[in-house]
């Protein structure tokens, strides 16, 4: 039997809450859904479309970004009760702790290991953003932008929301430069580049799957311009002007030369030289990130070097 005062015993009603300063810039479809807990995104969306959530009294777009102060209307809307955070184990936050690169006021930058998640979720208890802010070292803590969990290297979180919007502007806006190093099955005859739009969420064996759609899809470039040449594979240095999901695994691939031990989107015949030499996981890694100086923030400049397993791979490639 639930509780008397448990969120399953008491009658959804309507609430009204002012948007705090910490909140405003954000979208309220992602304002909503941190307020929600349990609710399924569907319903939020609908929720929005019609009319039932109100901000200051007016209808709201799902992309309408919300100002400090602003009331909003939330109908009523059953509450799953809020479980206790799950704790990473001590050795996951000491090894994200030895991966910091670089912390100030307004921001923290981790090399992060190849492996894990940028964020929980499909069955993933927590990922690096779950695990620092259930450390509770930060009052505020969010990605400025994601890494897929086999890819290694800068990850940025903001430690403000004015430092968040700041990261997310220079990101939508193509301003910020990401690099990223990575191994490409067969030889690559000088530098390529990739401008072919994707669409994610295409379903290829019950997983996600990212492809090529120049109806649907969002714009994406990658440059792939070659470091260093082997029998088998070619190391490239890759600068997107997008960020994608999965967007240079997809772009190698289209180029007929996909990432190594990437078994998404290459084939086992691919693959098999570099297998054979003991490559046992992603050969992608985001070795540099800049973002210019904007609205009293000084430009960040983030570096991580290829980790020692990727190096000593090279070094047995011939």
């Amino acid at each position: 039997m639930a509780k008397e005062n448990s969120p399953a015993a008491r009658p959804p009603q309507v609430r009204k809450l002012a948007v705090a300063a910490a909140e405003a810039g954000q979208r309220i479809d992602n304002w909503l859904l941190r307020r929600l807990p349990g609710v399924p995104k569907s319903h939020v969306y609908r929720l929005l479309r019609s009319g039932q959530v109100r901000v200051d009294g007016g209808r709201a777009r799902p992309d309408r970004r919300l100002a400090e102060g602003e009331e909003v209307r939330i109908p009523p809307v059953r509450l799953t009760e809020r479980r206790a955070p799950i704790r990473a184990p001590d050795a996951l936050l000491e090894r994200l702790r030895a991966a910091v690169v670089h912390e100030d006021a307004d921001y923290l930058a981790l090399d992060k290991p190849a492996g894990l998640a940028s964020h929980g979720g499909s069955g993933v208890p927590f990922g690096v953003i779950e695990a620092l802010r259930g450390a509770g070292r930060h009052p505020f803590l969010e990605l400025a932008h994601r890494l897929d969990r086999d890819t290694s290297g800068v990850l940025l979180l903001a430690k403000s929301r004015p430092a968040l919007l700041r990261a997310q502007a220079a990101f939508r806006a193509g301003l910020a430069h990401k690099r990223y190093f990575a191994l490409l099955a067969g030889r690559l005859a000088g530098p390529r580049e990739v401008d072919a739009a994707l669409v994610k969420n295409r379903l290829g064996g019950g997983e996600r799957y990212v492809a090529i759609d120049e109806e649907e899809g969002k714009p994406s470039r990658s440059r792939f311009v070659p470091q260093a040449q082997y029998r088998d594979a070619t190391l490239c240095e890759v600068e997107i002007a997008s960020g994608r999901t999965h967007q240079i695994r997809v772009h190698a691939a289209a180029l007929g030369h996909p990432v190594a031990g990437d078994r998404k989107y290459g084939t086992r015949e691919q693959h098999r030289p570099l297998r054979a030499l003991g490559l046992r996981r992603l050969f992608l890694h985001a070795h540099f990130l800049d973002l210019p100086a904007a609205d009293g923030f000084l430009r960040l400049k983030l570096s991580a070097p290829l980790p020692a397993e990727l190096r000593e791979f090279l070094e047995r490639l011939s």
